[in-house]
């Protein structure tokens, strides 16, 4: 039997049973707009192309910044396929603040790290794909598929308790409420920044950071 295209950036009845909803329409960027600054992604490296949200990064000009939800979310599964230019390095951001007194999302949001397998971070323990970047390695070894073919994450986050997933494993767990983890950010890069880490809910970023990236298929729940 011959098995259909897959069709992207829908929903199943099914899926809209159990409370999916997308955050990406494959059509338009409803729903998101660039950190502290709502009324550019006009002008944005953020744009639509062939039914991907597509980060136009190497145009110097577009207008640069990382693209946040317009809704904050706290107890949800976040599913996403994405992948990178070679040698890519990227990222999304959980919990992100948005404020006047924050200039960058990852002042206060954690990251889910997107790299590329060509990018020399892949051998640096703490800055590998799933990771939570800068504060602890991979649970399980998985490799990110090189660029042109996708990747699924999956982020879960309930109570402050929060996991992700590369291609299916475990890469990452943390309580962002316990000492453990205070202790990881006072031993990190993040030990000066004080917002960092320290919400169970804000925005959902995805990084603007130099190479272009793709998107789709976003979908989330609330838990």
């Amino acid at each position: 039997l011959a098995i259909k295209n897959k069709v992207h950036n829908q929903l199943l009845d099914i899926e809209i049973e159990q409370g999916w909803a997308l955050l990406f329409d494959g059509k338009t960027l409803n729903g998101w707009h660039l950190f502290n600054n709502p009324d550019s992604t006009r002008f944005s490296a953020w744009e639509i192309r062939n039914g991907t949200l597509f980060c136009n990064a190497t145009d110097e000009a577009k207008v640069f910044g990382d693209l946040v939800t317009d809704k904050e979310f706290k107890n949800y599964e976040l599913v996403f396929d994405w992948q990178m230019a070679l040698r890519g390095n990227g990222g999304v951001f959980i919990n992100v603040q948005e404020s006047p007194e924050y200039t960058a999302t990852y002042q206060t949001g954690p990251e889910y790290q997107l790299l590329e397998p060509e990018h020399m971070d892949n051998k640096t323990p703490l800055k590998r794909p799933g990771c939570l970047w800068g504060l602890s390695p991979q649970l399980n070894k998985v490799e990110a598929k090189p660029s042109g073919q996708w990747n699924t994450t999956r982020i879960i986050q309930r109570e402050g308790k929060i996991q992700f997933f590369l291609n299916g494993k475990l890469t990452a767990e943390e309580d962002l409420s316990s000492r453990d983890w205070r202790n990881k950010i006072t031993a990190s890069g993040f030990k000066d920044a004080p917002g960092f880490g320290k919400a169970i809910q804000g925005k959902i970023a995805l990084q603007n950071w130099y190479f272009e990236a793709w998107f789709r298929n976003m979908k989330i729940r609330e838990l």
